[in-house]
Formats: C-alpha cells, structure tokens, sequence
C-alpha cells in the first residue's frame, strides 16, 4: 500500500498560515512512507487594481477572524505601508519557480512568503518582493526572476490549477489522501477542508485504513 496526502494551499490564504502549526504537528507524526505533494491552489487571479475598499476590509476582518481562532500572529501594518492588490498567483508561481532550481525550496518560499506577508508586510504580489525573498532564502535571484515568468512555470501552475479543480476543492487549506494498492488501484478521500486543528487533524488521521 502507498499513501500519499496532497496539502491544497495559498501562500497568501490567511487560514493556510493559521493552519502551519497543525499540519507541521501532523507532519512530525506521519511515517517516512507517507509522500506529501503541495498543490499551489490559486486563491485570487492575476490582476494590477489595487485593492478596493470593500475587499481591504473583508480581508482584514479574515486575519482578524484568524487570529482569534487559530492564535496565528498578524502585522496589520501591511495595511498601512503596502499598496495591496487582490491576486496571489505570482505568489503561487514564485513556490513554483524556486522549485526549479531546487524542489525542497517549494517549501522554503512557500514558508517565507507567509512571513514576509503576514509577519513582515511585505506585499507578495509584487514581483520585487518575491524576487528579494528568493535571495533571502538562498537560491540565484537571477534564474528565479526569469523563472517566474517562464513557459515551464505558467504550465506547472496550470497543471496544479486542473489538479485541484479535478479534486474539487474550493477553498484552503485542504488534504486530499490517496490509498494505492498493490495493483495500482486508488482510493481518494477528504483528510481535512478548511482550517483544522491539530488534535482533529490527528484524529482523523488515526481513522484511515488504508
């Protein structure tokens, strides 16, 4: 038997960032065999309007929402010194490109964007900001900012896109799981959707029979 759990996310999603502890306490329990495959969700097309006032407010209210139910810290000060706009998929491309260069550095832009966006203010919709977090994390600044916009890129996330549309899912975070068999047959099944908390996380993990 092979199981393999797919994490659905947004590096801009403010649930996915109050989800990080959960799933990293899931993670450290989950056997070696287990194979993890992150999926770049897509949250908010690409756009260059700024944010208008409506959104502003419905986004703060979600970090604020967030924080009260998940403890996950947040500097409101973005709201003052960014001009955001309402798109995270250069944010989503930017987990993709720095994976060309190395795949473990999906994770590791992936976990700096949120901080640079949640912690930090930093606005990862601009390209920019994605390319300084490219050279804080350690991988060639140059090769990432043509990646970012490269052929190889735009497919990826596309095929991600179709991948998660096939699943179904709506919105993040979500963990898709995927029983094989011996005979190559599998079974698919819903580990979480939505914020989770770690003991709920855990407990429905201990109910899979694979």
């Amino acid at each position: 038997m092979k199981m393999t759990l797919y994490l659905i996310v947004d590096p801009m999603c403010s649930w996915c960032w109050g989800f990080r502890s959960a799933w990293q306490a899931l993670r450290e329990e989950l056997p070696s065999s287990v194979q993890i495959i992150d999926l770049m969700g897509g949250l908010a097309p690409d756009t260059d309007q700024p944010m208008d006032t409506p959104t502003r407010q419905y986004v703060q209210n979600a970090w604020r929402t967030v924080a009260s139910r998940t403890d996950a810290l947040f500097n409101f000060e973005f709201w003052e010194t960014c001009k955001p706009r309402r798109t995270t998929y250069p944010a989503c491309r930017a987990v993709i490109a720095a994976g060309l260069q190395d795949q473990r550095a999906r994770s590791t832009m992936y976990e700096a964007i949120q901080r640079g966006y949640f912690l930090e203010a930093r606005n990862p919709s601009d390209s920019d900001t994605l390319i300084a977090i490219a050279h804080q994390i350690g991988i060639d600044g140059g090769q990432f900012a043509r990646d970012l916009t490269a052929v190889q890129t735009q497919k990826t996330f596309a095929d991600e896109l179709a991948t998660v549309r096939t699943f179904g899912v709506t919105g993040f975070p979500t963990v898709i799981w995927c029983c094989e068999d011996d005979e190559g047959n599998s079974r698919y099944g819903l580990l979480c959707a939505g914020y989770t908390n770690a003991d709920s996380l855990r407990a429905r993990w201990a109910e899979l029979i694979c």
